[in-house]
């Protein structure tokens, strides 16, 4: 059958005239398992987590060829189906806007680097709107889509669980041979399990608890959506049978702010159903978790010792509680579904005919919600039947806990650095670039932890609105068909389960920067879309160029998107073949040429060029320190290749710390003080909490007034050194500001006075004749081990300052002394420099 035959096929109109696709289409088919394949293969490759570095991107680059294949094959079909006939076709046009926001916020972007990933990244997202649209316009469709979805979710689930119950080589083996697993190990999928401070916390494929609790919050109501619209055994089955993993699952995770979310989203959720369908939902979501917490104590304690000490006796028998629960719980949902929900639904027909009647039972349920969480947080017993793990987690639910007193912190900084870049942002991954810039207190933290924040500064206002427009607009039209058609209410209602799933609990976590789940949100998005009906359009032309532009469009982007994405992916293969040769070999040659071709693939890619493992200034350094010793005019060219890719680095990256050091190291290897004092004078401010710079500025200052000294030139050197303490006094006043922090907050990396910045200043004092000062300033940092040559300064100056003020540490000054006896003389030459006072 030729290709238009086949779109002829696709094209049979419904009645209003849009496009649908039929299932006699081969690109239709094509189409599912592209998507198919995308929902089996994404979530294991780390979910296409944007960690903004070269581990994280191949997987996205990949994603965004396999985008790209896609998008061609929707321009084909849509070249023959597609028609601009209602206003929500408009929208589907107007996705494309999404990403161009991005590509105006590269005029201003903080990371070129960053913010082009997240142009590919929009255009992924744009062209799974456009499928889901495509994909569900009938009901074959949305079956299939709905189903990928749901049997892929369950997947990940179980994967999840064997790890947790001991089967992580089994899992490993299933999935290995097309997962992102472990370089060392290849049946071990990283993180599966995760252990911090609050102890095993089950990850499965994201390798972040919070993120998959989101997911398993939208996983759980979507298997009890398809629970309670069920009539048939069959079909009540696999979700009623996996429920109650999903929701041991969910606790597993150990996420506070889950436990927050999934009331509100199953409460939305409610709005929507029938009075019958609501109570069958409180009442079988409520079985649910009874289930689920009833057998958790047993699961958790028997997964965290497998965890130290593998046993197949021990893990059957966490499957066995596991599977024994999820059949009881099984038949009794079935039973429910088949005898209770015809009886529920015969005498609350009454009730469905009067005004807000499916208001009255989602008000009960916030009020026995709040009687719920105020026996499970209060000191009622309630909570004994949890295990100690997931009690103490609960437990600490409340506003003055760290991670919420963070959150806030984030959000605050995060609306500091949207002000400087108000109108369109600073680009993609501005909040990871810019951060530290902004924070009140020296956290870590490359994600804002809220989705519309970290939106919010990348492409600013303009942005923002944009997209908020955008989904409200695909809302609107959802719940205005929703309402109106009755008959159809439930073919697409699991999308729009899942697209409040991941909004919601994007406003506290940054799931959707795991590229997996944006794409998920934004093919529900779609999948919502492409079934809502809509007020027609009133075309002054019906020409063909207005209905074949945006196939036309769609092609021509998808041939883009897939050339720059196929050399993205070279870049990042030569560039792993780089770290493969340097393992075997040390020649420069056969090192570089991979290197070189990854850089002229991807320019001034940080990693390749500065940051990575192995990187092109690194090696030219290397090579440079290495002649300088044997002909240092041989060298000159390594250093001054060097330095150019540094500057096209830096214009590509200015905020870029790694980067900012590695100029300051290169100003000093060329011995130019003063321009190594302004650059790191210049780079405190975007540098806060870091100490490195304050600690290079005061000592070049003091450098620099010793050579004014040496000149003669008194005014100078005293100018220095009150450029010196009025650094120093800034690291002093962000010490002090640390204090205000909540005692309930870690202030995060630790920001004090370091041991060479106390034997700075401590110079200073003594060279201005105040000794006792000096000798206060540095004691604090002396230590005992006297094979440090910073504590050895210190000590040299410390017991200098005691002599000239009168006083002696002998014991101290004996060790130094059986320790090295030529500090004698160092001590000696330092009391007898007369410096200006």
């Amino acid at each position: 059958m030729s290709a238009r035959k086949n779109a002829y096929a696709a094209s049979r109109a419904k009645a209003n005239g849009t496009m649908t696709t039929e299932k006699s289409s081969v690109i239709f088919w094509i189409l599912v398992v592209f998507t198919g394949l995308f929902m089996f293969w994404a979530p294991f490759q780390r979910a296409l987590f944007n960690g903004g570095t070269f581990d994280f991107e191949r997987s996205i680059y990949s994603g965004s060829v396999w985008s790209s294949i896609i998008l061609l094959l929707i321009a084909i079909l849509a070249f023959f189906v597609f028609k601009l006939k209602e206003h929500k076709d408009v929208l589907t046009i107007l996705v494309l806007i999404i990403p161009l926001t991005y590509v105006i916020s590269l005029s201003n972007a903080a990371s070129h680097y960053l913010a082009t990933n997240m142009v590919y990244i929009q255009m992924l997202y744009a062209t799974f709107f456009i499928l889901g649209v495509f994909l569900t316009k009938n009901k074959l469709g949305t079956s299939i889509v709905a189903s990928l979805l749901m049997i892929s979710g369950y997947f990940i689930v179980v994967f999840g669980l064997f790890y947790w119950l001991g089967n992580g080589n089994f899992a490993g083996t299933v999935v290995g041979w097309f997962a992102f697993m472990d370089g060392t190990n290849p049946t071990l999928y990283r993180d599966a399990v995760m252990v911090d401070s609050n102890g095993y916390r089950l990850t499965s494929v994201f390798q972040y608890a919070n993120t998959y609790a989101a997911f398993l919050i939208m996983l759980s109501l979507a298997a009890l959506f398809y629970i309670v619209k069920s009539r048939k055994w069959l079909s009540i089955l696999p979700h009623a049978f996996l429920i109650v993993p999903v929701l041991v699952s969910f606790w597993l995770t150990l996420s506070r702010g889950a436990i927050v979310v999934i009331p509100v989203i199953f409460l939305i959720m409610l709005f929507f159903f029938s009075i019958s369908r609501q109570i069958l939902a409180l009442l079988q979501f409520g079985l649910a978790f009874i289930t689920s917490l009833l057998i958790l104590q047993k699961v958790t304690d028997i997964g965290i010792g497998l965890q130290k000490q593998p046993s197949a006796s021990e893990s059957w028998h966490g499957w066995s509680i596991l599977l024994i629960a999820s059949v009881v719980f099984t038949v009794v949902a079935i039973v429910i579904q088949l005898f209770v929900a015809p009886w529920l639904e015969r005498i609350t027909a009454r009730l469905e005919a009067k005004k807000y009647a499916t208001f009255i039972l989602p008000v009960a349920a916030i009020v026995v919600g709040v009687i719920g969480a105020i026996l499970i947080l209060s000191d009622t017993g309630f909570k004994n039947i949890l295990p100690e793990n997931v009690k103490t987690r609960i437990e600490n639910i409340n506003f003055q806990q760290h991670s919420v007193l963070e959150r806030g912190t984030f959000y605050v900084d995060a609306v500091k650095l949207w002000s400087d870049y108000p109108i369109i942002g600073a680009g993609g991954g501005a909040w990871a670039s810019l951060y530290e810039k902004y924070q009140n207190n020296p956290y870590t933290s490359r994600q804002a932890h809220n989705f519309f924040l970290q939106y919010l500064v990348e492409v600013g206002a303009l942005g923002f609105l944009i997209f908020v427009g955008f989904v409200l607009a695909v809302f609107i039209y959802y719940i205005r068909s929703y309402i109106r058609n009755k008959e159809s209410r439930d073919l697409h209602f699991l999308f729009f389960i899942v697209t409040i799933s991941l909004l919601i609990h994007s406003m506290i976590d940054f799931d959707l920067s795991y590229v997996y789940l944006g794409a998920i949100l934004f093919l529900a998005l779609g999948g919502m879309l492409s079934n809502a009906s809509s007020a027609p359009l009133r075309l002054k032309s019906e020409s063909m160029a207005v209905h074949k532009s945006f196939p036309a469009l769609l092609a021509v982007l998808s041939i883009v998107m897939f050339y720059i994405s196929a050399q993205l992916v070279s870049a990042n293969s030569s560039y792993k073949q780089t770290l493969q040769v340097i393992k075997t070999s040390q020649d420069y040659n056969t090192i570089v040429k991979p290197l070189d071709e990854a850089i002229s693939l991807h320019p001034a890619h940080p990693d390749y060029v500065l940051t990575g493992q192995v990187s092109r200034i690194g090696i030219l350094l290397q090579v440079y320190n290495q002649m300088q010793k044997e002909d240092p005019a041989k060298a000159e060219p390594f250093f001054t290749q060097a330095q150019d890719l540094l500057n096209q680095l830096l214009a590509k990256e200015p905020h870029n710390r790694i980067a900012a050091m590695q100029q300051l190291n290169m100003y000093l290897i060329k011995g130019k003080h003063q321009e190594a004092l302004d650059w790191s004078n210049a780079q405190i401010p975007n540098y806060p909490w870091y100490t490195e710079m304050y600690e290079k500025s005061i000592s070049l200052n003091i450098d620099l007034a010793n050579q004014a000294s040496a000149k003669n030139n008194i005014q100078e050197y005293k100018s220095r050194l009150d450029s010196a303490l009025a650094t120093y006094q800034q690291v002093l006043d962000r010490v002090e500001s640390l204090k205000n922090l909540p005692k309930e907050q870690a202030q995060g990396r630790e920001f004090a006075v370091t041991p060479n910045m106390a034997l700075y200043v401590g110079q200073i004092n003594y060279m201005r004749g105040d000794y006792a000062a000096a000798a206060a300033t540095i004691q604090p940092h002396i230590k005992d081990n006297l094979d440090d040559q910073t504590n050895r300064g210190l000590i040299r100056w410390y017991l200098a300052a005691l002599q000239k003020d009168g006083k002696q540490d002998q014991a101290l000054l004996n060790n130094l002394i059986a320790k090295d006896p030529a500090e004698k003389q160092n001590i000696e030459a330092i009391v007898a420099t007369n410096f200006p006072k």
